[in-house]
Order: structure tokens, then sequence, then C-alpha cells
């Protein structure tokens, strides 16, 4: 595919839109060469991160919580594979289908290619009555942003973790003991 093709896949619901993310979710970036740079060394450190907490949780953690973390994971590894291989081992999609292992080399060095998002959920169109503040008369897009399996996956593990967090992180409840607690002793008359 070319940089902004479609695919439908169930009408104008369902859409494989090819884009290529040169930032972070949503499109956002730190500027420059040294921001993606910093953008991908983030993303490893905080895998790593991931990793190791995953790995030193306790048997006795939820499962849940240990499925949540593994697809938090997945997900953030899989996007930095992307970001640091993609531009290696593909040419540019301008205007053109990108070419895999072109004997000029990629477009991008090591930790420096673009992430592909391609699922495209518009659920709907319309647009904002006049007198709705800011946007009044606009077109509007109901869920725009377009995504991949990675980031479906850190979505996915970040909200069970929200939605289950009081099953997953239980606090100890204090239990109280009356055999070691001694009752007051009553004053002694005489």
């Amino acid at each position: 595919m070319m940089l902004g093709d479609d695919i439908p896949i169930i009408g104008d619901w369902f859409i494989i839109h090819f884009i290529e993310n040169p930032g972070m979710a949503f499109g956002m970036e730190f500027g420059g060469e040294y921001g993606k740079l910093a953008l991908s060394l983030f993303r490893i450190v905080a895998v790593t991160g991931i990793g190791y907490v995953l790995f030193t949780l306790p048997k006795t953690a939820p499962t849940g919580l240990k499925i949540c973390g593994a697809l938090v994971f997945a997900g953030a590894l899989g996007n930095i594979i992307d970001s640091a291989f993609y531009g290696i081992i593909f040419n540019e999609s301008f205007n053109q289908i990108a070419t895999f292992l072109p004997e000029e080399g990629g477009y991008a060095p090591f930790l420096h290619g673009w992430v592909v998002d391609m699922f495209s959920f518009p659920l709907f169109k319309g647009v904002f009555p006049e007198w709705f503040p800011i946007w009044g008369g606009e077109d509007f897009l109901f869920f725009r942003p377009v995504f991949n399996v990675a980031d479906a996956s850190i979505s996915v593990g970040i909200s069970l973790i929200f939605i289950f967090q009081k099953r997953f992180f239980k606090k100890e409840e204090a239990i109280e003991s009356t055999t070691n607690v001694e009752a007051p002793s009553e004053p002694e008359v005489e």
C-alpha cells in the first residue's frame, strides 16, 4: 500500500488505512532528530521497567494483572521494534509502495523509523451545530485515531488495569487480634 491508501473492510465503519506515525500516540512528537532518539530511548527504558516489574511480581499476584501487564509490555515492545527497524528495512512510502530491503538502504537509521498504523474505525461523521462553542459548523468524525495492534494491546491492558484496580491492588485488611491485647485493669479498691 502507498501512504494514505484505504481498504474498506466493513463499509465506512472499519477501514485499513496505511499511515506512518513519526512520533508517539496520536501522532504527537518531540522536535527534530534528537527528539525521536529521546522518545525511542525512553520507550526502551519504560519497557525494561515494565518487564522488570512483570518478572518480579509475586506468584500470588492476580492473573488478570499479569495478563494486563503482559499486554502493555508486548504492545510497547512491538512499537519499539517497529520504530527501531522499519526505517532500516523499507524505503519511504510517499507516492510509492515501499520496497523491502532496498539497495540504497532504508529511509532512517536505527531507532529513528516511524511506526505503521493501519486500523481506522470512523464510527460516524457529522457537523457540529452552529451554536456549539469553538467548533460550531465544522465537520467532525467520531473516533478519528488510526492505530495498530500494539497500540490496541497497550490501551486494552491499561484500561483493564484501571477498571479492575480494586481487585488487582487489594489493600491488606487490618486484622484485629484480641489475643495479644490485654484489657485495661480495674483500679484496686481498698
